[in-house]
């Protein structure tokens, strides 16, 4: 009889386990889609990361995503050089893979995140001299709160 039991709480710890990690895996799944200059080598570098991170990540290259910015509700001041979508959410500029992991997670409600501008020792800024940088959550009429700081 003991050994039955043992054998029933094993497969139900095996099943958490599985529906746990899947919704790990499901995070990472969903395709991004990056919005970027041909020529811009910060935007390839961040993508870079994102798929290093386990990011499916997919490119468009666009002369200028000031437009798709204003389309997916990102206001202008909080631009950078690429606007990438992924769950329902805007990520702007060179936001960290790990807070698009926590938002992914926490499913606020939300038009997405964003780095304003290129700061240094951001993902795909990489520098000797990086500066202190937050990420935005951006809420639907506009408004923003600190979502991380780096």
């Amino acid at each position: 009889m003991k050994r039955l039991h043992t054998s029933v709480a094993l497969r139900l710890l095996t099943l958490s386990l599985l529906v746990l990690g899947n919704s790990a895996i499901a995070e990472t799944t969903s395709v991004m889609k990056v919005f970027r200059s041909p020529t811009c080598g910060c935007c390839e570098l961040w993508v870079k990361h994102m798929r290093q991170a386990g990011f499916k990540v997919t490119v468009q290259n666009v002369d200028d995503t000031t437009e798709i910015r204003r389309r997916l509700g990102i206001p202008v001041r909080y631009g950078s050089c690429h606007t990438a979508t992924i769950g329902g959410y805007t990520i702007e500029g060179h936001v960290p893979a790990a807070d698009v992991k926590r938002l992914l997670a926490e499913k606020p409600k939300a038009v997405g995140l964003a780095v304003p501008g290129m700061p240094a020792g951001s993902p795909g800024m990489e520098s000797a001299r990086p500066v202190a940088y937050e990420t935005l959550l951006i809420k639907a009429d506009g408004s923003t709160q600190v979502f991380a700081q780096h």
